[in-house]
């Protein structure tokens, strides 16, 4: 489980990559930088979910607990990658870095890591409601 885990999680990365970019490119030159980081913020939530959603059945965590193990790998890995990438290869100082979760500066970046706990747990849930409304 940790391993098809950490496969997926992998993906979650590259669409986060991707996401970074669309921000950049696209979105920061539409409607400036606090609207694209809400938007972006947005868009990599429901693509967290999305994968977690796709990817569960595959992962077979087999309980809710082990679900949120799952997710808890999950957040592990982005902000260690986040934080580890950001500080020591890309040389960006820690306030910059958490700045992002700063609430009372209209940053909403902290939902990114909420829902990467949580979204296997949601998915799960969903494949467990829905087998036993189909009587599995």
């Amino acid at each position: 489980m940790i391993g098809r885990a950490t496969a997926v999680w992998f993906a979650i990365l590259a669409r986060a990559f991707a996401n970074g970019a669309l921000r950049e490119l696209f979105i920061v030159p539409r409607s400036g930088a606090p609207v694209a980081h809400i938007v972006s913020t947005l868009i990599l939530s429901a693509v967290v979910i999305g994968i977690a959603w796709w990817s569960v059945d595959w992962i077979a965590p087999g309980s809710q607990v082990r679900a949120l193990v799952v997710g808890a790998l999950w957040v592990t890995l982005t902000l260690a990658f986040e934080f580890g990438a950001g500080h020591w290869l890309m040389h960006k100082p820690w306030s910059e870095l958490l700045h992002d979760y700063n609430v009372f500066a209209g940053r909403v970046w902290v939902a990114i890591p909420l829902v990467t706990l949580l979204a296997p747990v949601w998915a799960f849930g969903d494949r467990e409601m829905n087998d036993a409304s189909d009587g599995r």
